[in-house]
């Protein structure tokens, strides 16, 4: 085992070992002004250590691939094309490694990777965390997210989204927490941001996820609760009570980021260290 697995593991160990005293000390106080529903038996049901070199576990993952079903950039007006290509995505000394490139490619100018869990791990309710390095540059869009299982029957924003984690790569200490559904999606969605007020997020590791469970989605970095929704907020339709599966990419360009400009540098990463899911 080299240097970096044998770093990595032992942070693991470190980071479980204060996750639990984090679960035990947060039934008696809470550091924040938001009301917290507090899962005080969790269950590992879903984990990707990322601990296997290669391609991505394809019991747990699959991918999007194109420029979406329309060919529109994925309805966002994105510039990359998705590919399964190991120059965009694989898991390399312990990671998962996302990786945007600048070239010409069936048609766009950029590439990168969109991956999922469709028809392999789907849940209702329960906490999904993984922890991440971002990138960093101009019309650089990651995010880590969830859509319900139901969209092909019910088609987005019926089907619900909820974005654990959205980041603007020019803006490298701010990432946002939303929820999409009728009546409250795209720029009308529910979102709140958090910001690192001597930090950035394409500097170091930060964990991302919520604790979502019936009529609430709590939103966290690391252990701050900063965002809370529940259906007295949204606009619409409360569509959150069915299974809805994970998704992992990083989008170049797009109605959101903008596209990139002279400064931005490619290839960026993001680098994912694990994605954990508990009951």
């Amino acid at each position: 085992m080299n240097i970096i697995k044998i770093y990595k593991t032992r942070m693991k160990a470190i980071l479980f070992s204060a996750f639990l005293l984090v679960i035990l000390s947060a039934a008696s106080s809470c550091d924040t002004d938001e009301t917290q529903d507090v899962i005080t038996l969790r269950n590992l049901v879903m984990s990707d250590e990322f601990d296997i070199e290669g391609a991505p576990n394809s019991a747990i993952w699959t991918y999007d691939i194109g420029r979406g079903p329309n060919g529109d950039g994925w309805g966002n007006q994105e510039l990359q094309y998705y590919t399964d290509r190991t120059e965009n995505v694989k898991v390399e000394n312990g990671f998962l490694l996302i990786n945007a490139k600048e070239e010409d490619f069936e048609g766009a100018q950029y590439t990168s990777a969109r991956l999922k869990t469709e028809g392999l791990f789907e849940q209702q309710y329960g906490r999904f965390e993984a922890r991440i390095r971002l990138p960093y540059g101009k019309g650089l869009w990651p995010a880590f997210w969830l859509l319900g299982n139901d969209c092909e029957q019910n088609i987005w924003p019926l089907c619900g989204e909820i974005d654990i984690m959205e980041y603007l790569g020019d803006s490298p200490n701010v990432v946002f927490g939303s929820a999409h559904g009728p009546g409250y999606s795209a720029g009308e969605a529910e979102t709140k941001e958090y910001t690192l007020e001597d930090d950035r997020f394409d500097t170091g590791f930060h964990i991302f996820g919520i604790e979502w469970g019936p009529e609430y989605i709590n939103y966290y970095v690391d252990d701050a609760l900063y965002n809370r929704i529940t259906p007295d907020d949204v606009a619409g339709e409360w569509v959150f009570d069915h299974p809805f599966y994970i998704i992992m990419n990083v989008a170049v360009g797009g109605s959101f980021p903008g596209s990139p400009n002279e400064e931005t540098v490619f290839p960026q990463t993001m680098i994912v260290d694990y994605v954990r899911v508990y009951q």
